[in-house]
């Protein structure tokens, strides 16, 4: 589609500045070729390529440092953050509360970088989205190193500039979920590929597996799905035996899983009573947690219960759903995902079709580098796209973190050559004008659904296009046709970046929350993440009369313990993990920790607490009925608290309605919850009782 040849002699006279500019980064030098060849190590800059970079860094920086002293708290990771400050064990295994009673629902790999920020600057909520930021610009340099060694410096600056464009992007560096460094990780694990497949150097290759493995801690299965696009990269154009590809595969294969594993390893062989439960999971396995919870229970149909994993909370897998985001196989399409991350749609296509079009026509070698490049690419591209259309991703933009990079690589590599080709003129001239409309179509489309969102951008989106049509049809003045086809890409890029750049507005993104950017996203701080007067109230009763107990109470849901743990560091017990639904502590555990007098308060939130009593199907709503209807209220002006949304209940000696009583009450109840675990697979042995002692 883009064969190259030489230009013809262009008119003299002085250029607009702007078209000077873009015309120096994207028309490659006279004199032929089939391609632009990749800079190597050694090669001198063009001048022009480290200002506009550091350009693009700068923009990066702005959109994603802008108000970060405005962030808030995600109160279920700034929990764990917390108690992971605390100490190694809880750094370790991610830690939710400070007593070390069970972990996030993850692996927690991509928390360390905002732990050790916190223990650096403070437990303060920019301390904790800084490293993301940070990686977010990382990535931009990284991407830009990466397709500028493949398809030449102005596809690695085009590329570097789309993906900071890109809104999930932006929101990425300004939230706290795994992304950000999840996507830098994968890069990482691309240059070394992109480097060992030049030269037929399986030791290069061994170090992607372990970037793959350090983003397992980050993604866990996720990480797995960039494998087939490293491995048929490399079998595909290393300069080597077919043997000895094979074998350098197989190698960093093997080291990629070894470093995936090694933190499931240490948490199946570590004794129960050594270590926090592991949230998501029946049975306090690692690999209910990776394989059961965070994999199977994202394709419908799959029984992920038979891996050890809690039943999903549909309440909580539908959160965070935007306006027109379903979970069919259609999504990447919607607008809900398709204005987050798949603006530049079109041109990504461009890429993909164009570069299989030239490598077709000229009959590329099978170590050319360029086509090591459309296989790294196009692998990742079409792997990703097809695991989340036919995945869940639970409501979750931020997820669309890998296909932007993608994204922003082919659309770089694609725009190029079809820019060269609509300079020479001919058949494939109108190639790109022809792209460019279809894409700024297709970004008009998806401001449909938001009307009022800076409705300016879409007719000066449209006014551009219309100018960049009217210059490109006047073929004899070739800088005429540059300044069209430059005003094509403004009025492309125009509308993402308006969407990127609302980021700066707290209105359109809050710092800290997780990665959404525009009309979708209308949170301003989070109620979850400090305690109110009358929970510092509460907290102030409980501290006084905690004697020696272990904790100061137990607190059913994550929701309410988390403000007590990012306030106070509190001891408090969580119950039930993030779904609620986590058999821990069991009911047997529960008495276990009365009668030794570690605790002796519940905090229970009256509204859920009435649910319990209806439906006592779980063992935390087991725990709840029991609480409710064995131990004393304590009224609230002992506490000197008028919230009724929160009742505080005495468990301790004396407070019992009848010991006996208590005894039956939690046995018969405990026998409506599931039960089907070892007890010594699921409770610490200090916690001794569980589901086999009822």
């Amino acid at each position: 589609m883009f064969t190259s040849h030489s230009e013809p002699p262009q008119e003299r006279g002085a250029e607009p500045a702007t078209v000077r500019a873009v015309s120096a980064v994207l028309n490659r030098p006279r004199g032929g070729g089939s391609a632009p060849p990749a800079p190597r190590t050694g090669t001198a800059r063009p001048a022009y390529e480290l200002p506009v970079l550091l350009a693009i860094v700068m923009v990066a920086a702005l959109l994603t440092l802008w108000g970060l002293d405005d962030s808030s708290f995600h109160a279920f990771y700034a929990a764990g953050v917390r108690s992971m400050t605390d100490n190694p064990v809880a750094f370790f295994y991610g830690s939710f509360d400070p007593g070390n009673t069970i972990t996030i629902d993850k692996l927690p790999g991509y928390l360390w970088p905002q732990a050790v920020s916190a223990l650096v600057f403070g437990f303060r909520p920019w301390a904790l989205v800084l490293p993301q930021a940070i990686e977010g610009m990382a990535c931009v340099v990284l991407l830009h190193g990466l397709v500028r060694r493949w398809a030449g410096v102005p596809a690695g600056l085009l590329a570097a500039g789309f993906l900071t464009l890109t809104p999930v992007f932006v929101g990425l560096g300004r939230s706290v979920t795994e992304d950000s460094p999840f996507a830098l990780l994968l890069l990482l694990a691309a240059a070394a590929t992109q480097r060992a497949t030049e030269r037929g150097r399986g030791r290069r290759l061994l170090l992607a597996g372990v970037w793959v493995g350090a983003a397992f801690q980050c993604k866990m299965l996720e990480a797995w799905a960039v494998l087939p696009a490293l491995a048929v990269t490399y079998l595909v154009a290393a300069p080597t035996t077919l043997r000895r590809r094979l074998l350098d595969v197989a190698l960093a294969g093997a080291v990629a899983c070894g470093v995936s594993l090694s933190w499931m390893v240490v948490a199946t062989l570590t004794p129960a009573s050594e270590r926090p439960y592991l949230d998501g999971t029946t049975d306090n396995s690692a690999y209910g947690l990776v394989v059961g919870y965070n994999f199977l229970t994202r394709f419908h149909g799959l029984d992920a219960a038979a891996a050890g994993s809690v039943a999903p909370n549909e309440a909580l897998r539908t959160a965070g759903t935007g306006p027109g985001m379903g979970d069919s196989v259609w999504k990447m399409f919607s607008p809900g995902i398709a204005t987050q991350t798949g603006w530049l749609y079109p041109l990504a296509a461009l890429g993909v079709a164009g570069g299989a079009w030239a490598l077709w026509r000229r009959r590329a070698a099978r170590t050319d580098r360029e086509l090591a490049g459309y296989v790294l690419w196009g692998s990742w591209l079409v792997t990703f796209f097809l695991l989340f259309s036919f995945g869940s991703v639970t409501g979750h933009t931020y997820y669309m973190g890998v296909v932007a990079v993608a994204l922003a690589a082919m659309g770089g590599a694609g725009a190029v050559p079809a820019w060269r080709a609509c300079r020479r003129g001919g058949r494939r001239a109108w190639v790109l004008p022809g792209v460019i409309a279809v894409n700024l179509a297709w970004c008009v489309t998806l401001t449909l659904w938001y009307p009022h969102f800076f409705p300016w951008s879409v007719p000066t989106a449209a006014a551009l296009g219309l100018v960049a049509l009217v210059l490109s049809c006047i073929r004899r003045r070739p800088r005429l046709v540059t300044a069209g086809l430059t005003a094509g890409l403004a009025a492309v890029l125009l509308i993402p970046a308006v969407w990127s750049a609302s980021a700066l507005s707290l209105r359109y993104n809050q710092p800290g929350s997780l990665g959404r950017v525009g009309p979708t996203n209308h949170r301003v701080g989070n109620p979850l993440a400090k305690l109110g007067p009358p929970q510092e109230r509460l907290l102030a009763y409980l501290t006084a009369h905690r004697g020696g107990a272990e904790y100061l109470a137990a607190v059913p849901g994550w929701g309410d313990a988390a403000p007590y743990i990012i306030s106070a560091d509190a001891h408090v017990l969580p119950v039930g993990g993030f779904t609620g639904r986590a058999p821990y502590p069991t009911s047997g555990g529960f008495r276990e920790l009365m009668d030794t007098g570690r605790l002796r308060y519940v905090v229970l939130n009256r509204a859920e607490a009435n649910m319990s009593l209806r439906h006592a199907v779980t063992s935390t709503a087991v725990i709840v009925r029991w609480t409710v209807g064995h131990c004393t209220v304590v009224p609230s002006a002992a506490y000197g608290s008028g919230d009724q949304t929160e009742a505080l209940y005495d468990c301790g000696p004396g407070h019992e309605r009848g010991r006996a009583a208590a005894h039956e009450g939690l046995s018969s109840s405990a026998a409506t919850a599931p039960c089907s675990t070892p007890r010594s697979r699921i409770a610490r042995a200090q916690w001794a009782g569980g589901c086999h002692n009822w």
